[in-house]
C-alpha cells in the first residue's frame, strides 16, 4: 500500500485482501463493502469526495450492477434520465423545492452558488485560474493543468468570479 498511497483495513485470507473491508484511495474515494482475492466482489460502495456515491454489486473488481447518487440526492437513471434534458431545463434544487420568484436567477444546483475567486472559473469539481492554467478542487487542493481544449471550453462555458458589463459591443 506504501507504493500506490492507497489505504486497506479489512481481513485477509492466505495474504490477499478479503472479506468485509474498507479500501481508501488516494483520491480520497473510499470503498466499503466485500473483498475477494485483492478485488471489489460482492456488494459494495465508492463514496466519492465530493458527497456522490456508487453502490454496486461486483465481480473481480467489474461493476455488474450499480446506482450512481448525485452529493444532493438525485439518483442517476440511465433509462428515464430526464434531467435538464431539452424539455425540463430546472435544476434538482428546483424541482424539488421550486423556482425562484421572477427576476432571482438560479444560476447552479447549489443555492446559493459557491463564491468563486476573481479571476477565476468554476469548472464543475473545482476554480480554474486561467493566468496559471490550474485547476484546485473547492477546498484549494491541486486537481490537474489544464491542457489547450479544456482551458478554451472552461472560458467559453464556466461561470466566472468577476462581473462584465454586457450588452452591444460594435465591431472594430
Amino acid at each position: 500500500m506504501q507504493y500506490t498511497g492507497s489505504q486497506y483495513i479489512g481481513e485477509y485470507v492466505d495474504g490477499r485482501m478479503e472479506g468485509k473491508a474498507e479500501y481508501i484511495l488516494p483520491t480520497e474515494t473510499r470503498y466499503v463493502g466485500e473483498m475477494k482475492d485483492g478485488m471489489f466482489h460482492g456488494k459494495g460502495t465508492l463514496y466519492f469526495p465530493n458527497g456522490s456515491r456508487y453502490d454496486s454489486t461486483w465481480e473481480k473488481g467489474l461493476s455488474l450492477k450499480g446506482n450512481y447518487t448525485f452529493a444532493d440526492g438525485l439518483k442517476y437513471d440511465d433509462k428515464h434520465w430526464h434531467y435538464c434534458d431539452s424539455y425540463d431545463r430546472r435544476f434538482y434544487t428546483e424541482i424539488c423545492y421550486g423556482l425562484k420568484p421572477s427576476g432571482i436567477s438560479q444560476l447552479t444546483n447549489m443555492d446559493p452558488p459557491r463564491k468563486i475567486p476573481v479571476g477565476n472559473y468554476d469548472c464543475g469539481d473545482g476554480f480554474y485560474n486561467p493566468i496559471t492554467r490550474i485547476v484546485r478542487d473547492y477546498r484549494g487542493r491541486f486537481l490537474r493543468n489544464a491542457d489547450d481544449d479544456e482551458h478554451e471550453w472552461i472560458i467559453k462555458a464556466c461561470r466566472k468570479g468577476w462581473d462584465e458589463i454586457v450588452g452591444h459591443r460594435p465591431k472594430l
